[in-house]
């Protein structure tokens, strides 16, 4: 099948995959495989591998879900593995309250939203966002007694800043597999540098959204205080007995960026030699990642928690192995689509494609997120529809490829309605009801959302 049959078929499947994940609950981990597999036969990919009269070679279908499976762990596995493990020891060594002590202190108490905001925006780098929220909500309630600002601000602002981080910046599953996805792996840093060049519009968006809403909503904590005990922001910190020292708390996420600016700064200087192939080395997301999480093992060492590493690393694969599962079915999704004749119909009638531009991949994640609830599964399945058109889309650079991340990132959190866990946590830890959630999680997320897409069309106006 090709031509306006094979893109009707691919519409159908997207819908029909949404169906599945979103109304009949099936895992999106079976329910991206299936439908890669029925799109492939629909597309005509052969059963068998083939060779034709040319020489030309045609992996079968089996061997094309293969290579979309493998390729994925091949090149992310182990950076989300470690990334994620990274930020497991910080929660438990009290190096993610550390974390945000130290925000605290360079914001200052009078601006608490904007401190609670910038708080979950660095946590949630290593951590994921609804541990996060679920981490940092006690510190945001011993704020709001502190300063007697808004409870819902204060919710909405602490969600805002976990959630851009969460989607824009790696070591979080999402913008790593997209990167590797669409060929800027090698450029994490580059990635991450625009993650937080991104984050500034939605950030100031959320922040302002914030302070709006919380003088129109009450939650259940301002109407009902009497009688409820918050602890202060010293008894929090005195619960993990002795804190990390500030650089040691942040020295399992700095030294990994430090390595892999190195390395680039190598690289752009065309280093050659053993010395300059050692810290080519350690520069690699894998590598980097890996120092890091030796000195997240020193910290954990450190703490006195040492009976707690064969749990915590066990804990995290349990928690890793769902995400990594998911990424690898949205490689096999795009090495389908990449596998058929759809790219080669579409370049030959790439001027829609070409006028929507950056906005093509922001809307597809987007329609994704918000059918399904989850921004790590639109973050994956973007990325692997949209990377064999980058061409097409006239994305060719490392520095346009991850504008792309950054859109596809934007579409990821635009919206958070009930079909989102995190959707919930925010709802639930913030004692919102439901109704109340839409207007203040569910709007907010929307509002970042263009906040970033409006940024993101700067940025490509600019590079």
């Amino acid at each position: 099948m090709t031509g306006v049959p094979l893109i009707i078929a691919f519409i159908v499947a997207i819908v029909v995959m949404i169906l599945l994940i979103s109304k009949l609950k099936v895992h999106p981990f079976l329910s991206i495989m299936g439908i890669s597999l029925v799109l492939g036969i629909i597309a005509g990919i052969p059963l068998v591998d083939k060779v034709l009269e040319d020489g030309t070679k045609i992996s079968g279908l089996a061997n094309v879900i293969g290579a979309g499976f493998s390729g994925t762990f091949t090149s992310i596995g182990i950076v989300i593995i470690l990334g994620a493990f990274i930020g497991s020891v910080l929660e438990k060594t009290g190096a993610a309250l550390k974390l945000a002590d130290m925000v605290i202190s360079l914001v200052g108490e009078k601006n608490p939203e904007l401190a609670i905001e910038l708080m979950g925006w660095v946590v949630s780098i290593p951590v994921f966002c609804d541990s996060g929220f679920v981490i940092l909500n006690p510190i945001r309630k011993a704020l709001v007694k502190r300063t007697g600002k808004s409870s819902v601000a204060m919710t909405v602002c602490l969600s805002c800043g976990l959630y851009i981080a969460h989607v824009f910046i790696p070591p979080t599953p999402g913008p790593i597999a997209a990167a590797n996805t669409l060929g800027v792996g090698s450029n994490l840093l580059l990635v991450m540098g625009m993650g937080v060049l991104c984050s500034i519009f939605p950030l100031i968006a959320g922040l302002i959204y914030a302070k709006m809403i919380g003088k129109k909503i009450k939650s259940a904590d301002e109407l009902n205080q009497a009688g409820e005990t918050v602890k202060t922001y010293e008894e929090l910190k005195a619960e993990y007995g002795v804190l990390p020292g500030g650089l040691n708390a942040i020295a399992p996420l700095l030294v990994p960026i430090i390595l892999m600016a190195i390395s680039s700064v190598v690289a752009m200087a065309g280093g050659k030699g053993a010395i300059a192939d050692f810290f080519t080395f350690l520069g690699t997301p894998i590598m980097a990642l890996a120092v890091g999480t030796v000195l997240a093992v020193i910290q954990l060492l450190g703490a006195g928690k040492k009976n707690d590493f064969y749990n915590l690393t066990n804990d995290t694969l349990k928690t890793v192995g769902p995400i990594l599962f998911v990424t690898a079915a949205g490689g096999v999704l795009g090495k389908v689509i990449a596998s058929s004749d759809m790219v080669n119909f579409i370049k030959a009638h790439a001027t829609v494609l070409q006028a929507m531009g950056i906005f093509f991949p922001f809307l597809l994640s987007a329609i994704l997120k918000s059918a399904q609830g989850s921004s790590t599964v639109a973050i994956t399945t973007t990325a692997g529809i949209v990377a064999p058109l980058l061409p097409v889309l006239g994305f060719a650079t490392p520095v346009e490829i991850s504008l792309v991340v950054m859109a596809i990132g934007a579409g990821a959190m635009t919206v958070s309605h009930a079909n989102d866990s995190y959707f919930w946590v925010v709802t639930n830890f913030g004692e919102m009801t439901p109704e109340e959630g839409y207007k203040t999680q569910t709007l907010m997320t929307l509002v970042i959302g263009i906040a970033a897409m409006v940024e993101i069309c700067i940025l490509n106006l600019i590079f």
